[in-house]
């Protein structure tokens, strides 16, 4: 077997520095796709190796330049994490379902003409795909979203339920071999944009004895970033014969227990960070895959470990955005 080389989309938005990080931990070939070129981020989250790793700016709808990619650098797997968020798939649903939806077929399908050598694909879904009435599983959900009240609750859940299910259709089809992630709220050093980057927002402000408010409330799951970018890696190196979605544990909590979570590293900083905006919806499974079905040995980080070592993680780097 040939040693792996992995192509990371969106290798330099905020989970896929981690994702980055972590493969180069390993000592794995990467090769970083995004919309964008790396910026200050990038290089205080991936460390020392930054510009070492070849990055290749556009599109996910540009066919040509992924399959000259392809050709160019022989990757082995595809860790898939670019997207649009909810905020621009509410903005401009067209675009959305062009971006999250296209663009995924377009990877699904390289690795279909690879003739094998693209061994796996592991994805981004989300907790998004829930509705308050969820079922178990995706087709269930694309059932019950024939209701107002069921079924994912904005368009940024549906598009990532459609490429869940496509997923399936390949392996079903021609034998591609893909897991899904599904994180809840991501948190963790350098999460700034998004709908729910404010608990992030908030540890970072603490850091550098900043007021804050958080922009939502309402009781959701939180994953701490390096826990996902390990899921991703460990989906795309061990994937199973197969089409899987599978849950990240979350840890749920309340904006305010979030931030009684950053005191205790910077006591005092709940005085001036607050939380207030709309209630965010749970999207909680009624029937949840979790991830340690797949890794029996997975181990969360704890909430309170990973609002540490976010706060940790400013506190020694420069202020400069």
């Amino acid at each position: 077997m040939t040693a792996p080389r992995v192509l990371v989309t969106g290798g330099t938005g905020f989970v896929g520095r981690w994702v980055v990080r972590a493969l180069l931990q390993r000592g794995i070939d990467v090769v970083a796709f995004d919309h964008h070129a790396p910026d200050s981020r990038w290089r205080a989250v991936v460390g020392p190796q930054a510009d070492s790793v070849p990055v290749a700016v556009g599109s996910l709808l540009d066919r040509d330049l992924l399959h000259a990619l392809s050709t160019e650098h022989k990757f082995t797997q595809i860790i898939h994490l670019a997207a649009l968020l909810t905020p621009d798939c509410q903005h401009d649903p067209f675009l959305g379902c062009e971006v999250n939806v296209l663009g995924s077929v377009a990877l699904f399908d390289l690795a279909r003409l690879s003739g094998g050598r693209i061994q796996a694909i592991s994805h981004a879904s989300s907790y998004a795909v829930y509705g308050p009435e969820a079922e178990s599983g995706p087709v269930a959900a694309v059932s019950a979203a024939s209701s107002q009240e069921s079924g994912p609750p904005m368009f940024y859940g549906a598009f990532k339920l459609a490429v869940d299910l496509i997923a399936h259709q390949y392996w079903r089809h021609f034998g591609v071999r893909s897991v899904g992630i599904r994180p809840h709220v991501i948190y963790g050093p350098e999460r700034c944009v998004g709908l729910t980057a404010g608990p992030s927002l908030a540890a970072r402000a603490a850091a550098r004895g900043e007021p804050f408010t958080i922009n939502y409330t309402g009781k959701v799951g939180y994953d701490y970033v390096e826990d996902v970018a390990e899921a991703f890696v460990r989906a795309a190196l061990e994937a199973p014969p197969g089409a899987f979605v599978y849950d990240l544990p979350s840890e749920v909590a309340t904006p305010q227990q979030f931030i009684a979570a950053i005191d205790q590293v910077v006591p005092g900083s709940a005085a001036h960070i607050t939380a207030d905006g709309p209630l965010v919806p749970s999207n909680v499974p009624t029937h949840p895959n979790p991830i340690s079905r797949l890794f029996p040995d997975w181990r969360p980080t704890p909430l309170s470990e990973g609002v540490r070592k976010t706060i940790e993680f400013y506190r020694r780097t420069p202020a400069s955005n």
